[in-house]
């Protein structure tokens, strides 16, 4: 079984430091190429569906979560607030109230809605010592979150398809859902008090859910704080479960924030929130990434996707052309060069590499590749532009098959 800590290490991903402080995991340089492919992914995505990116501060005044409810559901899971200038201000456990205050900054008309406002933003956790773990359980999370505004009668078909990015996501990583929740309150919890609210948003989402034709199972007590949620469960090897991506119907932050929009009658109504997070925590993603494919990653999220193996050192200079040339395509590659080991060795060493160009005398007199397969698969010598086309061809589709058709 793959552990993402042991493997996050040893393949030069991420770490932690004791200075930076337990839950506070660092990026290096190849975990970072995985995370920035994964933005690049999902801000692309969310792009082509009609969503607008925006920024907001990973800070807030305490007043904000007071009003968004988090202050006296949530309190529990957030840093203490801080005096700033005579005001208390804490770090955000969610980038809702933000994205409320976006919202109510400009007017709106229900000929805008649905308005969807997306952002990849910082929050904080306050997790206990004794849970953390690796980047699956942090106190620093980069979450890729939504929210969209939008009539009661839009909300179903939103959240169908926040649902169906999900999947297509899914496929691109090559990972897929354990299982999908219907998350409802349970006795007990701290909840927002309003009956017909919570009625009206878990029949909402049983309909998105009937509608996908995914099997589901209802479950007390894992509701967010304000409504219902449909939550996509993962497993890891020794499967344990935990969420990855959400939908959740919100009817009570918009009456919270007093959020409107005017209608074809030319009066104020009231907007419904849908919440929805496509890949969820980069953190957590990554980590189920490196589990699920062991390091090698599907061709687009690849550290390195191309690695290039000249045989002798006569053809060096052909090699380094070479990465340079795919650098300039936007592909990530190196160069190997002999003094790092036999050609067997780079090999080897490179098992989890998409591609592997090797370079010989004949290849770098005529401008040709042969080109190794991570799976094993060999082609014989061909133009390099043949090659590098051929090569960026899943990874523009963001595929997870190493070559379209056959080898």
């Amino acid at each position: 079984m793959h552990d993402h800590r042991r493997l996050g290490r040893e393949l030069d991903l991420f770490d932690t430091d004791p200075l930076m402080g337990a839950g506070l995991p660092y990026w290096l340089p190849d975990g970072a190429a995985v995370r920035h492919a994964l933005e690049e992914y999902v801000r692309d995505a969310e792009r082509r569906a009609g969503y607008r990116h925006v920024y907001s501060p990973v800070l807030g005044k305490r007043e904000l979560y007071e009003i968004s409810g988090h202050w006296s559901h949530y309190n529990e899971d957030m840093f203490p607030a801080m005096e700033l200038g005579g005001e208390q201000v804490v770090l955000r456990p969610s980038l809702c109230p933000h994205h409320a205050l976006i919202y109510r900054s400009r007017s709106h008309s229900y000929r805008e809605l649905p308005l969807r406002i997306a952002e990849l933003g910082a929050m904080y956790r306050s997790e206990p010592s004794g849970v953390l773990g690796g980047l699956t359980r942090v106190r620093a999370i980069q979450l890729n979150d939504a929210h969209i505004f939008c009539t009661p009668d839009q909300v179903a078909e939103e959240a169908y398809a926040a649902l169906e990015l999900i999947r297509r996501a899914y496929e691109a990583m090559g990972i897929r859902a354990a299982r999908y929740r219907l998350s409802l309150p349970g006795p007990g919890g701290e909840y927002v008090v309003d009956p017909e609210l919570w009625r009206r948003s878990a029949a909402l989402l049983r309909e998105v859910l009937d509608r996908s034709g995914v099997a589901y199972e209802a479950v007390e007590g894992e509701a967010a704080f304000y409504g219902p949620k449909i939550d996509v469960q993962i497993a890891d090897p020794a499967g344990r479960e935990s969420t990855l991506s959400t939908v959740q119907v919100d009817f009570h932050q918009p009456e919270r924030f007093d959020l409107h929009y005017i209608g074809p009658d030319g009066a104020k109504h009231r907007p419904v929130m849908v919440h929805r997070s496509v890949i969820g925590s980069l953190e957590r993603a990554v980590a189920h990434l490196i589990e699920v494919h062991g390091g090698a990653f599907p061709p687009w999220l690849a550290p390195t996707q191309l690695v290039a193996l000249p045989v002798s050192d006569a053809e060096v200079d052909r090699a380094a052309a070479l990465v340079r040339r795919c650098r300039d395509q936007g592909l990530r590659a190196e160069l190997v060069a002999p003094d790092q080991g036999t050609l067997g060795a780079r090999v080897r060493a490179a098992r989890l590499v998409p591609y592997q160009a090797v370079i010989g005398p004949r290849e770098a007199a005529a401008d040709m590749i042969a080109l190794r397969l991570r799976d094993g698969r060999r082609l014989d010598a061909r133009p390099a532009a043949e090659v590098l086309r051929r090569i960026a061809g899943p990874i523009d589709a963001r595929g997870a098959e190493l070559l379209d058709g056959d080898a």
